[in-house]
């Protein structure tokens, strides 16, 4: 279902229809308008302009954000095929000891 939702821009209204929820679109539209207000306090632009670099900004920490989520998707595949070959090595060993106290009983049956 989509929700309309009134967000507030840099003193300006905007009307937002999207799946998510009010809120959402609230937290979003507020970090839209605090970065939008860093760049026309810092750089002393016109709105285009303040707009622009507003989305370059945002554009670049969306990037470097997806490159540590890759990092870390990447990290955490090795740690899973590290825990498979573990764990499979974990069997090894247990298929081992296993003969071993099989040979132990043949053994000592042997001995008896």
């Amino acid at each position: 279902m989509e929700n309309r939702v009134v967000v507030t821009i840099c003193g300006e209204d905007y009307t937002f229809v999207a799946e998510e929820s009010a809120g959402y679109m609230q937290k979003v539209g507020t970090y839209v308008s605090e970065k939008m207000n860093e760049v026309l306090a810092d750089a002393h632009v016109g709105r285009t302009d303040a707009a622009v670099l507003t989305a370059t900004n945002i554009t670049d920490e969306l990037f470097k954000s997806q490159s540590a989520a890759e990092k870390l998707r990447a990290q955490i595949k090795g740690y899973l095929d590290e825990a498979s070959r573990a764990q499979s090595e974990v069997s090894e060993l247990k298929r081992e000891v296993f003969r071993l106290q099989q040979r132990l009983e043949a053994k000592s049956n042997q001995n008896r």
